[in-house]
């Protein structure tokens, strides 16, 4: 199960409707609505600063949240949707779904680099950059891994690259994207990159010797 899923706190809202909306965004907060989960659906609100400043993180459509509402029990949520005001972009309505554990969700989970000490193309001086410090992946609800786990010592050659099918994924775990995307590679020093471009331009704009 991931480390750390984050908590969102909301208020129950009372009454829906338009009215109770406009109600709730002139008290500077956003309204919204919990449902699934053969659970009744919840309305609810939020501060308004609160849900722009994590919109704005990013990824929010994609973050398992821990959502904590004053006399109900913390359920595990994902958003669905957010609408937003079509003159300022800005939030107006959110919607949240309730995860059984069995629910497929996409999210980004954090990618571990290991055996770096063991890694043939670093001791050989290369570079590792990082491309993917994160992996979409389909997950299941109930079994979101903590982290991917990249081995880099299968890395022996600098100019070696690291793509998601030469990983271990967790098990149930696959990625969103269908092709073999990198993950990382091991590019040459910049000063020997700087060199070999120098080396690359030595003669250039010489003039060639004349025919006799």
């Amino acid at each position: 199960m991931a480390g750390e899923i984050p908590d969102l706190h909301a208020q129950e809202r009372t009454g829906t409707g338009k009215g109770a909306a406009r109600a709730a965004r002139r008290a500077h907060m956003v309204p919204g609505i919990v449902f699934g989960g053969d659970v009744a659906p919840l309305p609810i609100q939020m501060p308004f600063n609160e849900l722009l400043k994590r919109l704005r993180k990013g990824r929010f459509k994609s973050t398992l949240f821990n959502l904590k509402v004053d006399g109900h029990e913390d359920v595990r949520v994902i958003c669905r949707d957010v609408q937003r005001d079509v003159v300022k972009d800005l939030p107006t309505h959110v919607d949240f779904m309730r995860l059984r554990r069995t629910t497929k969700i996409n999210l980004f989970i954090h990618v571990e680099f290991i055996n770096a000490e063991d890694c043939k193309a670093l001791r050989k001086g290369g570079v590792l950059t990082v491309v993917r410090p994160e992996i979409e992946l389909v997950v299941t609800a109930g079994d979101i891994p903590e982290k991917v786990v990249v081995d880099l010592s299968k890395l022996e050659n600098v100019g070696d690259t690291m793509t998601i099918s030469m990983v271990d994924l967790p098990a149930g775990a696959k990625p969103t994207i269908d092709r073999d995307f990198v993950i990382c590679n091991i590019s040459a020093p910049s000063a020997l990159r700087s060199q070999d471009a120098d080396d690359d331009g030595d003669g250039a704009g010489e003039e060639a010797p004349a025919e006799a």
